[in-house]
């Protein structure tokens, strides 16, 4: 048979190479079918979904109407456009990582709701595809969810974003979701191993993190006690970045330090909770845990 020039001129496949291909491509798939299983989930609850963003809007609305007010209630000048704009800030992020945290902290909650976590866990699915398609269905939701809210408030009150650096809040919100994946995988583990409580005890991990990020307040105001415990949540970090870069234009490299500590946390959070689930999941095998469902 001829070979034309361009064929002979290109260097040879390496070994296996046809075999990984097609291996990469089962894992691309197997990955994508655990995204549109979610968005199916969506749809079939899309009910409730419609609920739950007009209770974000309306809960999001109410703290920007407070802020508002405040000159009015306190009867003292306030700068109430600043104010607006920082608890806007709060509201939107902490909507968008609490829903990331959310969807993937209750992977396994939904998988006995549903009545399909001995399927799920007992398919040929690595967990590594498993977990990095329910990552990416939550990251691509909770930005949909977040961005429709923040939409809607602006058109309401107005707010300008001029001094603005939105490429590095940008930046900040990539490295910040990571974290935060991370240490939802982590909270995937308590549904896993306690059948009962374990959905009720990530919703206490989301409620603290709330509570210790300073998403409506700076941290400083927390009493002692309970600020030594904001350094630990990825969100302090994402939320003092974004605000220092949406609200005062910083560059990059000022908040540098908070890039580098979410890099980290992501770079140790997402691989040792991965393990630590896989870990979990072979223990909630062989004690039988798995088939309680509901």
């Amino acid at each position: 048979m001829m070979t034309t020039a361009a064929e002979r001129a290109a260097p040879p496949a390496p070994p296996g190479w046809p075999r990984r291909w097609r291996a990469l491509q089962r894992e691309a798939n197997a990955g994508y079918a655990f995204v549109e299983r979610n968005w199916n989930l969506t749809r079939r609850y899309l009910g409730w979904e419609i609920v739950w963003l007009v209770y974000q809007l309306v809960n999001g609305l109410s703290i920007l109407f407070i802020a508002a007010a405040t000159e009015q209630i306190t009867g003292q000048p306030v700068d109430t456009s600043f104010l607006i704009l920082y608890l806007l800030i709060g509201t939107t992020l902490w909507q968008y990582l609490s829903e990331v945290f959310s969807n993937v902290a209750e992977t396994i909650t939904w998988e006995r709701w549903e009545g399909t976590i001995e399927y799920t866990l007992m398919a040929p699915v690595s967990r590594f595809v498993h977990l990095v398609g329910s990552c990416i269905y939550a990251v691509t939701y909770g930005v949909i969810r977040a961005l429709a809210v923040f939409i809607v408030v602006v058109l309401i009150f107005h707010v300008h974003l001029d001094q603005a650096n939105v490429g590095t809040a940008a930046m900040i919100v990539a490295a910040g979701s990571v974290s935060v994946i991370g240490l939802a995988i982590y909270c995937a583990i308590l549904p896993l191993l306690f059948t009962e409580r374990g959905a009720q005890m990530t919703f206490v991990v989301n409620s603290v993190l709330l509570l210790i990020s300073g998403v409506y307040y700076p941290t400083e105001v927390l009493p002692g006690w309970l600020r030594m415990f904001s350094p630990l949540s990825p969100i302090t970090y994402v939320l003092r970045s974004v605000r220092a870069a949406l609200l005062e234009g910083a560059p990059l490299s000022a908040v540098a330090g908070d890039l580098v500590v979410l890099a980290m946390m992501g770079a140790l959070l997402v691989p040792s909770g991965i393990y630590a689930f896989s870990v979990a999941e072979r223990f909630a095998k062989r004690t039988g845990r798995l088939k309680r469902s509901g």
